[in-house]
C-alpha cells in the first residue's frame, strides 16, 4: 500500500471507498503527484517550529505533506462530505486540525490565536479552488494576519496577473493590490494532467512574501485602491479618461485631476498599465484632497 495519499491508485481507492463525487461548484480538483506536492511544501520553507494554514484540503494529499514538515496544520474545509475522509486519511498525523468552515466567513485571526499558541512562523499553503482564489488571497492580506506569506496553487492566468510587472498586458489592479502587501513570484508551472478531474487550464504556484510594511505609504489605503481600479476600468483608455469617468464626480473635477496628474509628474495620456506602484501612490495622494 502506497503511503502517500497523492498517487493515482490511492486517490482512486479513497474516492471509491467513500463514493465521493466531485462538485463542480466547489472547484474540486485533486492533485495526484506526490513530487509536485513536496515541491509546493518546499517553497513554503517550513521548519519543525512552523505552523501551516491550508484552505480546501480535499482528501488530505497536501495536508499530509504539510503535517510531515511543520509543527501544526490547520485546514479549512467547506465540503462536509470530505470530513470523514480527512479523518481517515489524516489519522496518522496528530498535528492536524480540520475546521469545517468557509475560510471567507471564518475569523482566521481568532483561529490562529487559538491553534498556533507559541508558533510564530506561520505560512498559508493551499491548492486554492479556482473560482474563489482572488477573494481568499485578498481576505488573508487585508485582514493583516500575522503570517509570513502564502504559497498557493491557482490558475496560471491568475498567477500571471498577480506577479505581473508594469508595462505588461497582465498587469492590472489585482497585481497592484497583491504587490502592495507582498512580494509576488511565480515559482512553478503545474500541468493539468496531474489532477483528477483534469481542469481545462494549467496551474501555477505563486509565493507571496509579506512585506514588513506596504510597498508604498499612502494617505488613504481605500482611496489608493479606488484610484488603481479606476485607472484600469477600460484598458484602452488614457488615465485622464478613466479617472474622469470612474471617480465620483470625476467629470466635474477634470481640472483637479489634471492638476494632480501634473503634480505627480504623470502625463495624462499614459495608460494605467504603465504606472508603477510608486506612481500610483503619488497620484492617489495628490488626488486625495480633491475627493475628500
Amino acid at each position: 500500500m502506497d503511503k502517500d495519499i497523492a498517487t493515482p491508485v490511492r486517490t482512486r481507492a479513497i474516492l471509491e471507498k467513500y463514493g465521493f463525487s466531485f462538485k463542480k461548484s466547489l472547484g474540486q480538483n485533486f492533485l495526484i503527484d506526490t513530487n509536485i506536492l513536496k515541491k509546493i511544501v518546499s517553497f513554503a520553507e517550513l521548519s519543525e517550529s512552523s505552523g501551516a494554514i491550508e484552505i480546501g484540503p480535499g482528501i488530505g494529499a497536501l495536508t499530509e505533506q504539510l503535517a510531515r514538515s511543520s509543527k501544526k496544520v490547520v485546514a479549512f474545509e467547506i465540503d462536509q462530505r470530505l470530513l470523514p475522509i480527512l479523518q481517515d486519511t489524516l489519522s496518522p498525523y496528530e498535528n492536524v486540525k480540520v475546521i469545517h468552515k468557509d475560510v471567507l466567513e471564518a475569523d482566521v485571526q481568532m483561529v490562529m490565536e487559538e491553534e498556533f499558541q507559541e508558533i510564530n512562523d506561520i505560512m498559508v499553503v493551499a491548492n486554492l479552488p479556482y473560482y474563489v482564489t482572488t477573494p481568499i488571497i485578498m481576505k488573508l492580506l487585508e485582514d493583516r494576519l500575522p503570517i509570513r506569506g502564502i504559497v498557493c496553487m491557482l490558475q496560471k492566468e491568475v498567477a500571471d496577473r498577480i506577479s505581473a510587472k508594469p508595462g505588461t498586458k497582465e498587469y492590472g489592479s489585482l497585481s497592484i493590490a497583491i504587490q502592495y502587501y507582498t512580494e509576488a513570484e511565480t515559482v512553478m508551472i503545474v500541468p493539468k494532467t496531474v489532477f483528477v478531474p483534469q481542469p481545462n487550464v494549467d496551474s501555477a504556484v505563486i509565493r507571496l512574501t509579506k512585506r514588513e510594511k506596504p510597498a508604498v505609504v499612502v494617505k488613504d489605503e481605500d482611496f489608493f485602491f479606488q484610484v488603481t481600479k479606476a485607472s484600469f476600468a477600460q484598458r484602452r483608455k488614457t488615465l485622464l479618461n478613466n479617472l474622469t469617468s470612474q471617480l465620483p464626480n470625476g467629470k466635474e473635477k477634470k481640472e483637479e485631476i489634471l492638476t494632480a496628474l501634473s503634480a505627480s509628474g504623470i502625463e495624462p495620456v499614459r495608460r494605467g498599465e504603465t504606472l508603477s506602484l510608486e506612481e500610483f501612490g503619488r497620484l492617489a495622494d495628490e488626488l486625495y484632497s480633491y475627493f475628500h
